[in-house]
Order: structure tokens, then sequence, then C-alpha cells
């Protein structure tokens, strides 16, 4: 005879308020269906490994496991290896910022280093500025420690100076709970735009009028596909702080990234990162190291900015074939994303089924504003994953779903069941 038992959650009473609060990331929760065969991923941020070279990865492999077994095995600093920090530091180098090992400390990935950043610095009920919408564990890594989180909407130039004035402005100078401004300059996720010289210019004048620090993450910044370099916020700031990875250049499976900051902040962080991990996979570090000092890692760079700047280019046209007039797109100039905004009436978010149904996964765009409301009208594409085929083919049938729900939504506008709101 057998007995059903019923177990329930005994921690429930007991935990954090903090936790309570915390939501499931919409990218996590869609890696499940993305590796499914007859799926083809739209949605997730995911670099084409396969085009990195055997050889190169071999090579740096094995100096880890052979020349340097001892060290790469073992326990590491808090701040991260010596070596690893000059060699990054290096190649920072190319895109005009110029620092020191002191000046860096390398984390588990540049997810571990947004969760510090909070740690560090944020009290319940501080205020975090971000773009809306922004990255969504970024917002995720924030939302443990309960700041106010203000969006501030962005165009093609990225974000909107005007309105981040007016919403510092509403804040006040001298506002103690005023804390970081948290951007993504260059191609940013989820929207793709790249924020102009004048922009960052004016920032920067910003963060020193109204004391706030600003947080410069850069994934994708390598990832050109069209125009000309934008010097990063650090190189025209000492003060702004910083964050790198090698996950969209090299391997997101190594988890090596990096925050850039003054020496006493990174005093600051050090402590915090104590307590998180001690320290970070020290194999990992030689591993990247040995990538970026022994391998011709810029062949490999390049191969990834025309393999991706190809698929983008597949996405353009295809978006342009294939969607329909009411939608419109961002047209990013290089990164991993785009963002597509639908009728205000339009729910992306009830469509996932259906697209899940007709084989393609798409982000829908509440997922990237802290209320979970706001952008449900949008949707976050991605392109550096799939082939040009695919991803034409992924287009098709999305824009085919989008079809299906607008033409139902056009039945009740018209019988006066649904109320077209202002757009």
């Amino acid at each position: 005879m057998t007995t059903a038992h019923m177990k329930f959650d005994q921690t429930s009473d007991k935990i954090a308020d903090r936790v309570r609060n915390l939501r499931s990331s919409a990218v996590r929760d869609l890696f499940a269906a993305a590796v499914r065969p007859d799926i083809i991923s739209l949605s997730g941020g995911m670099p084409d490994v396969s085009l990195l070279p055997q050889r190169a990865i071999q090579k740096a492999v094995h100096a880890a496991i052979t020349d340097e077994r001892a060290v790469a095995l073992q326990y590491g600093s808090t701040n991260g290896r010596l070596e690893t920090r000059q060699a990054l530091c290096d190649i920072m180098r190319d895109i005009g910022v110029r620092v020191k090992p002191e000046e860096m400390l390398l984390t588990s990935g540049a997810q571990q280093a947004l969760n510090l950043l909070g740690e560090t610095f944020l009290d319940k009920g501080d205020i975090v500025l971000v773009e809306g919408p922004t990255y969504l564990t970024a917002l995720s890594a924030f939302n443990a420690y309960e700041p106010e989180i203000h969006s501030v909407p962005f165009d093609d130039e990225g974000m909107r100076m005007d309105l981040l004035e007016e919403e510092l402005k509403r804040i006040g100078k001298g506002n103690k709970r005023l804390k970081m401004l948290y951007t993504i300059p260059n191609f940013q996720n989820p929207g793709g735009v790249t924020m102009t010289g004048e922009r960052r210019k004016r920032l920067i004048e910003l963060s020193h009028e109204y004391d706030f620090m600003i947080i410069e993450d850069d994934p994708y910044g390598r990832l050109r596909y069209e125009g000309g370099h934008m010097v990063p916020l650090k190189a025209q700031d000492d003060r702004v702080i910083y964050l790198g990875t090698i996950s969209k250049i090299f391997a997101p499976g190594l988890r090596i990234g990096w925050i850039c900051a003054p020496v006493d902040v990174l005093a600051r962080i050090s402590l915090v990162k104590q307590g998180a991990d001690l320290c970070g996979s020290t194999f990992d570090q030689v591993v990247v190291e040995h990538y970026f000092t022994d391998t011709p890692w810029q062949r490999t760079l390049q191969k990834f900015i025309k393999t991706y700047g190809e698929r983008r280019d597949a996405m353009l046209a295809a978006l342009e074939e294939y969607f329909p007039p009411e939608a419109s797109w961002t047209h990013p100039e290089g990164g991993f994303f785009l963002w597509v905004t639908l009728p205000k009436y339009v729910d992306t978010g009830s469509m996932l089924a259906d697209a899940l149904e007709a084989g393609v996964t798409f982000c829908p765009g509440d997922s990237f504003y802290v209320d979970g409301v706001t952008g449900r009208n949008c949707m976050r594409l991605n392109f550096s994953y799939e082939t040009p085929e695919n991803i034409t083919e992924a287009i098709r049938r999305l824009a085919k779903v989008i079809e299906e729900r607008l033409e139902l939504y056009r039945a009740f506008i018209d019988a006066g069941a649904i109320k077209v709101p202002e757009e």
C-alpha cells in the first residue's frame, strides 16, 4: 500500500523580506525552452562559442594545467591574480582606458560585480538611476538591497539627458539617498542603442553636479559592426566605475569579469567580496591570461564581428520583410540585441506561449523594467547565436504570431471592446 506524502516548505516564514520580493529572470526561465531542437532562440544573450579556435583554447588550458598547475589549482587573492589583471589592463588600452592592476578587481563574471556594488553601496531606500528599459539581471542584483530604482527613457542616441536632468531636479542636489547611475552606453541591453559623445560628456557633468557614481557596464563595446569607436566614460573621468567581462569576446563558461575603480573604492568592494567567495577561480584566471597573451585573440574577435554583423543584417532584413507596419525597432551598430515596439494595446508576454508553439522564443519587454508592467508591448530579440537562415525563419514565424494577435485586437477594437490607448 502506497502512502502519498505532501511536503510543505518549512522555511517560508524564515525567508528574508528582501528575497520575498525577488522575481525570476525571464531570460533564465527561457533557457530551458531554448535548448529544445525544434526551437529557434531569439531570447538569450549567448555568444557563438563554436567560433572559438580549438587550438588557442587548448594552448591556454594546457599552460594552466602544466606550466602553472601549482598556481591554477590553488586558492588565490580576493582581488584576483596580478598577472591576469595586468593582461586585462593591457587589452583595455585598446579602447582608450588606462588603468593599473591595483585599480582592477576580478569577479565571477560582470554579474557578480553588479551584486558586489549593490551590497557595498546600497541601503534600503537609496536611489539608483537606470536606463528604461535596462539589463534585467542588473535589476535583480540591485533589487536584493531594496533601493528605489528610477528609469530614464532612451532614444536612438542613448539615455535622454533632458529627462535625466528633470529626474535629478526632482531628487534634489545634496540628496544622500542618490547613490549611483547604471548605464550600458555601447549597444545597450536590451535596446541596442549607443550613447552619443555629447550625451556622455553631459552625463559626467551631471554626476559631478549631483554627486552620484556612474557605473559603466561595457560587455559589448568591442563588438561594433558599423560606425566609429566611442570613447568610454571611464576614459573621460577616473571616478567612473567600469565593468568588463570576457563573456562576449571569449567564453562565458570561464566566469571572469572585472571592476575598474579608484583604489579606495576597490578596497571597500574587496572587503565585501571576501564574504561572498573569498576568491575567484584561479584556474579560470590563468586560462584567460594565457588566451589574451599567448594566442592571436584579435583574429577571433574579428571573426565574431563579421559573423554577428551578418546575423544582425539578416534580422533587420527579415523584420523589414515580415513584421507588420505597426511595429518599429532599433537599428544597433553592434552588440547582441535590438528592441521591438508594438502598439500599446499589445501584451507580448501573453504571446510567448503561441511563439513557443510556433518554434521561436523572444524576451517580453516588461522584464526589463523594475515595475514589471512598463514595456509590455515590447520585446527584445537576440541575433548573436542563431545562423542567418534560422534568424530569418524565426522572424517569419514570430511575425505570423504577432499578426494573428493584431487581427484579434483589431476585431476587439472595431467592436468597441478595447479602447486604444494614446501612443
